[in-house]
């Protein structure tokens, strides 16, 4: 039996840009992105916290560094620059190796930092 289960949590980063004529994602910080094992085109669930909004999309590597976390394309109508977000990916595994698995998670400290 396969099972989906949380695979990579950056929680509780903060929305630096929100960019509505971009063709769609969440750019994100590289430093972040590695930090939570999670790679460049990979769908995530955006969870904001400030608003209760919900989404899937997909990353963007943005710049090392830089702090980004930019909604883009029509995500940018979920949330607005200051509101603090959870992004979350999933992976499908077997189900004992499931019991076995420990995601990555990342706690961002101020200006998306780790």
């Amino acid at each position: 039996m396969q099972i989906e289960v949380l695979k990579s949590k950056v929680h509780r980063a903060v929305i630096t840009e929100a960019n509505l004529n971009y063709v769609g994602s969440l750019t994100l910080d590289e430093n972040l992105m590695e930090a939570a094992n999670m790679i460049e085109n990979e769908k995530v669930q955006v969870v904001n916290i400030n608003n209760g909004e919900r989404l899937e999309t997909y990353l963007i590597k943005g710049k090392r560094d830089s702090g980004i976390c930019c909604l883009n394309g029509p995500a940018a109508r979920r949330g607005m620059v200051g509101d603090v977000v959870v992004i979350i990916s999933y992976a499908t595994m077997d189900f004992e190796a499931a019991k076995k698995f420990k995601p990555s998670v990342v706690f961002p400290k101020d200006g998306n930092k780790l």
